[in-house]
C-alpha cells in the first residue's frame, strides 16, 4: 500500500524512504510477509508482554489504550527503507506492517519522506 500511495518512488534511482506514523497506539514494523500466521503470532506475543487489563494508571481512554502505548514503544513509529531503481529494497519475505494496537483505533495517518537521486531521464528520440 505504501508503494501505491507514492508514485514518485518510481523516479528514484537510489535513496531512502522514511515512514513516520502520527499516532501513539499503533506502530510500524518490517517483518515476514509470506505466512499469514506471522501477524497473528506477533499480536499474541505483544499481548503477553503488554496485556490490556494490567494495572495501568492511564485508563481513561479504555482498557486497550495504555497497552497500545506500551506496544508502540516496543515497536516504534518510524521506519527507514532503502530505495533502488524505483523500488523499496526489502528482503524476499519482508513487508511493512502498520500494527494497530487498539480494538477501535480509527483511521491512521503516515508521513512519507522520500529522498534520493532521480533516475536518468529518457533520451529524446
Amino acid at each position: 500500500m505504501v508503494v501505491e500511495g507514492l508514485p514518485e518512488l518510481r523516479r528514484v534511482k537510489v535513496g531512502l524512504l522514511h515512514l513516520f506514523l502520527l499516532h501513539t497506539s499503533a506502530s510500524l514494523s518490517i517483518n515476514e510477509n509470506a505466512d499469514p500466521d506471522v501477524p497473528l503470532d506477533l499480536e499474541s506475543a505483544l499481548s503477553r508482554l503488554a496485556p490490556d487489563h494490567a494495572p495501568y494508571r492511564h485508563t481513561v481512554e479504555g482498557a486497550d489504550d495504555m497497552s497500545g502505548h506500551v506496544k508502540t514503544s516496543l515497536l516504534g513509529v518510524s521506519l527507514c527503507v532503502p530505495v533502488r531503481d524505483g523500488k523499496l529494497c526489502l528482503g524476499t519475505w519482508q513487508g511493512i506492517y502498520l500494527c494497530e494496537h487498539r480494538a477501535n483505533g480509527g483511521p491512521r495517518r503516515l508521513v512519507l519522506t522520500l529522498q534520493g537521486l532521480p533516475s536518468e531521464p529518457s533520451p529524446e528520440p
